[in-house]
């Protein structure tokens, strides 16, 4: 049994999907903080929301490195 307990397996979709609703929220609300309408603020925000799920969808994921062996 490892110590710590590894974390659970998620797909890097489910990932970028959180990362995408939450950073565009943040968007979303930001921008009706500094006086934006809604109409162009839930624009902005649905089109920040595909741009962020593509961009860690897509870059997201760190590749796994081989251990390397030592020779003795």
């Amino acid at each position: 049994m490892h110590f710590p307990p590894r974390p659970p397996s998620v797909d890097q979709g489910v990932i970028a999907l959180i990362w995408a609703v939450g950073l565009s929220i943040y968007i979303y609300f930001g921008l009706l903080a500094i006086g934006e309408s809604g109409a162009v603020a839930i624009v902005i925000s649905l089109v920040s929301f595909a741009g962020i799920w593509l961009l860690v969808r897509l870059r997201g994921e760190e590749k796994p490195t081989r251990p390397t062996r030592r020779r003795s």
